[in-house]
């Protein structure tokens, strides 16, 4: 028998409609600066900052609460390395051979390739784990549910709450990643699901100009 949770006051500020509007613009104002970075400094950010990131991350909903993510943060050096050469070598057979031709030529405006000097020069490397069950202290095992959709609306506040803090961000998925289970001695019930390099923009850093999909290209409503 699963014990019934307590409920408690929702604690919930209302705004009016101006404030509101005004809230919500400003907050896309801040998130439309947000963009990936490939080319990162080596400036420290302190432990305490992505500890706050994470625990920001951490408040998304999930299915039937079981909050399946865990945040695997990669400051050391040494460990950073052996992902990198890692991740180089998944990504040179990617890029050889795994990728199809459409999608490398969509690729190449972005200038990307195998090399991932990012891994070793950012100085946090944040990698998002997804738990697809859980064990008990007698080792049987438990569903969870919604895990991708759970752990992909963390990431989402991950991503935003990192920009807020000043951070910037790059969303690396070198394929396959079973290999950041393995170095970073994952338990079975984890499955790599994000890498995000964290930390300062390089010094005269450029990024693509990009311009995102207008409101109506992404925004139906029947009202």
């Amino acid at each position: 028998m699963h014990e019934q949770p307590a409920f408690i006051p929702l604690r919930f500020t209302r705004h009016s409609p101006t404030e509101m509007l005004a809230r919500a613009r400003a907050f896309h104002a801040e998130l439309d600066r947000r963009r990936t970075v490939r080319h990162f400094s080596d400036e420290p950010v302190p432990a305490e900052v992505i500890e706050e990131v994470v625990r920001a991350a951490s408040t998304a909903p999930s299915g039937a609460h079981k909050q399946p993510w865990t945040f695997v943060a990669v400051g050391d050096p040494g460990m950073k390395l052996r992902i990198r050469a890692a991740a180089e070598e998944e990504e040179r057979i990617n890029y050889a051979g795994r990728m199809s031709e459409e999608w490398l030529e969509d690729l190449k405006p972005f200038g990307t390739d195998a090399s991932k000097p990012f891994l070793e020069t950012a100085p946090w490397l944040v990698v998002v784990f997804k738990r697809v069950f859980e064990k008990d202290a007698d080792g049987h095992k438990h569903q969870n549910y919604y895990v991708n959709e759970s752990v992909g609306i963390a990431t989402g506040l991950l991503l935003a709450a990192a920009h807020h803090a000043g951070l910037a961000t790059l969303t690396h998925t070198p394929s396959p990643m079973n290999f950041l289970a393995t170095l970073l001695g994952r338990p079975e019930n984890e499955r790599p699901f994000l890498l995000i390099p964290m930390g300062f923009p390089a010094e005269g850093c450029l990024v693509p100009r990009l311009d995102r999909k207008p409101l109506d290209k992404v925004l139906v409503m029947h009202q």
